[in-house]
């Protein structure tokens, strides 16, 4: 739970009510499928109506240690970011740089990135895709209350990473796997990402939501019929309802800002994940359509 001190300040916070979308508890199975400008989980999924607090005007009270999430100022040489080539060229670089700043770690390496919009991607998802690639590509918001790995692909991924771009390396002691999240659209922005108080996130049922990238998806039974390897393969945590989640956003963010968030940190002695979700904001007037970028990285501690 947030700390008295803690709640002191935040329960002052402007409070908006929305529908958060969570997995209903039960045994089932659960896998995400994604493909170009589509994404598909398996199970079922109910929405519960939460309060999201808006953490702008007390931006500097959130740290990543704490809440298992920030928010703090980056400037950016990318000027357009459907520019894939120039995206490419620059971005990664630049998050891997703001990571370390922003947590004191000895080395960072990116892991790919994403755009992602609220605008209607109907078209671009009915066109045929061969080897899709879930990096570097347009997709919608990301809709329920999720951590991005569970703790063996996160062990996995961190070791995978460190022997692969540092080689010569002397070891590593912790790491930390975030997300690096920016709204390049104009404020306010119709649905904007929520995040969870990582402290808040234990009191309900939780399950492991495999990934799988196709061109096409599956119909019927063959989207939960065995997969072999099923096991290694990479997989979210998904999170069903419980009251004590406390939500917060930042309403209007601008260009400059950017959200850190923890999807798992080796270190559990402080904030170790964030649950977090895209919602509608209905209480934005005039609200532009949202457009990011969300950039994964990995970070280490030797």
């Amino acid at each position: 739970m947030a700390e008295p001190e803690d709640a002191a300040i935040e329960d002052k916070a402007r409070q908006v009510s929305a529908l958060m979308r969570y997995v209903d508890e039960g045994d089932f199975v659960t896998r995400r499928y994604v493909s170009q400008g589509r994404e598909l989980n398996t199970g079922t999924y109910s929405d519960h109506e939460v309060i999201i607090r808006d953490g702008m005007p007390m931006r500097d009270h959130f740290t990543l240690d704490r809440h298992g999430f920030t928010i703090a100022r980056s400037s950016t040489a990318v000027t357009d970011f459907h520019d894939k080539a120039m995206v490419d060229r620059l971005y990664e670089r630049e998050v891997e740089a703001d990571v370390l700043r922003l947590t004191g770690a000895d080395k960072c390496a990116a892991r790919g990135w994403m755009l992602r919009t609220s605008a209607d991607l109907s078209e671009r998802a009915s066109q045929k895709t061969e080897g899709y690639q879930h990096r570097g590509g347009l997709q919608p918001p990301a809709g329920e209350a999720h951590v991005d790995v569970c703790t063996a692909t996160a062990q996995r991924m961190a070791q995978a990473t460190y022997e692969q771009c540092f080689p010569d390396g002397k070891g590593f002691t912790r790491f930390l796997i975030t997300s690096h999240w920016r709204c390049f659209s104009p404020p306010p922005q119709d649905v904007p990402l929520a995040l969870c108080d990582g402290r808040t996130s234990f009191g309900g049922e939780e399950k492991e939501n495999t990934l799988l990238i196709v061109d096409e998806f599956p119909e019927g039974e063959a989207l939960i019929a065995p997969v072999p390897g099923e096991d290694q393969m990479l997989a979210a945590t998904i999170f069903s309802y419980h009251p004590s989640h406390r939500w917060w956003y930042f309403a209007g963010m601008e260009r400059e800002d950017v959200l850190l968030f923890k999807f798992h940190d080796s270190n559990h002695d402080v904030t170790w994940r964030c649950p977090h979700s895209a919602f509608v904001d209905g209480s934005a007037a005039s609200a532009h359509v949202r457009e990011s970028i969300e950039c994964r990285s990995i970070a280490f501690w030797e």
